[in-house]
């Protein structure tokens, strides 16, 4: 706010009238012209607040997260500038648009990285903030190369499962970079990118870490993978956060409607702690935005290769059942698959900053 005084000297001796008449009337003319310029800062400032709006699964955090600010550093503001829009526990609601805060100086010369394998839309990546610094991450999208996965049906598309996991996977990638953690994609597809189309093409062009080709034996490929991150967590033996993220899409019958559920090998009690954490954040995000439907994801043990046998702790996820159609919405959607990728991170982040197994 401006505050302007202006004073009139005035000698009552000198009787000058006009003079009085005239310094009041350039008073005037002056007061007015500083309130047009103060109601004109007040509209440009208010159109400098971008509008935007909420998506299936999101919250505060990863609204800011997706438009480039740091929650960390707005989530005050943004919840005065929007406190009449939000629900019980600062909820967002789809649909709703929101006013986003303005962009301090100091952010717009944030750190940004440049990284293709994200695709042109995604591929400009600004670093919010170190959150999740000094946390490496090994993420392993499931099947790739010769081998497709599971394959459902929408209509008269086949999805294969390697092409959904491998788009959620790189989100979550992106987001986890987003702040400050060091990423490896074991499995990675150089020209596919972060997709937002509801169908997405097949192919047989994956690599695994370095840039090796998959082998179409199956045990082959696990080993090939398995090797990957372990070669890898040798090189980074000294970082005290490392974990491990396997991602699929499960097969069941089509009537079988199933939540996002993990497994943990069953000697790694740090593995249990990773996988319950991400478990429960689905849980509050299902009680938040689909109050009355229920959770029933489950963590479990299970001796799959690549969960065995890589070196730091490990969680394998499935993500629903390709051949239920009510499942597929999960999957088809690309705001679906944006919002399981950013309850993967929340959860990720509440793991980073209470697991100390």
């Amino acid at each position: 706010m401006l505050s302007v005084f202006i004073g009139l000297t005035f000698n009552p001796y000198l009787g000058n009238k006009k003079l009085l008449k005239l310094n009041m009337r350039t008073s005037l003319i002056i007061l007015m012209l500083l309130m047009q310029m103060l109601s004109t800062n007040e509209l440009i400032a208010q159109e400098k607040h971008k509008i935007v709006t909420a998506q299936n699964g999101d919250g505060i955090i990863s609204l800011q997260t997706r438009h480039g600010l740091s929650p960390k550093t707005y989530q005050a503001e943004f919840i005065g500038l929007n406190k009449q829009k939000l629900g019980k526990n600062n909820a967002l609601f789809i649909g709703v648009k929101y006013k986003l805060p303005i962009s301090k100086t100091s952010d717009n010369k944030a750190k940004s990285l440049v990284l293709p394998i994200f695709g042109k839309k995604y591929q400009n990546v600004k670093i919010e903030d170190d959150q999740l610094k000094g946390a490496i991450f090994y993420l392993v999208a499931g099947h790739g190369g010769p081998d497709p996965g599971a394959v459902g049906n929408y209509g008269n598309r086949k999805l294969c499962e390697d092409e959904y996991a491998y788009d959620v996977t790189l989100r979550l990638a992106r987001n986890l970079m987003q702040h400050g953690a060091t990423v490896h994609m074991i499995t990675k597809d150089q020209n596919d990118g972060i997709r937002d189309a509801s169908y997405l093409p097949a192919d047989k062009d994956e690599r695994c870490h370095p840039n090796k080709r998959i082998p179409i034996n199956q045990l082959k490929r696990l080993k090939q993978r398995t090797k990957a991150v372990n070669d890898l967590y040798r090189k980074n033996r000294n970082a005290k956060y490392q974990r491990v993220l396997i991602i699929h899409l499960d097969s069941r019958s089509k009537r079988e409607n199933i939540d996002v559920f993990f497994y943990h090998d069953k000697r790694s009690k740090s593995g249990k702690l990773f996988s319950q954490n991400l478990l429960n954040t689905f849980n509050a995000k299902y009680r938040k935005f689909q109050p009355g439907r229920g959770y029933q994801g489950t963590i479990s043990t299970r001796e799959l290769y690549v969960l065995a046998n890589t070196y730091p702790t490990a969680t394998f996820i499935e993500l629903g059942n390709i051949n239920n159609q009510r499942d597929l919405l999960r999957f088809i959607k690309s705001d679906n698959r944006q919002a399981l990728a950013n309850w993967l991170f929340e959860g990720i982040l509440h793991d980073f900053k209470t697991n100390k197994l």
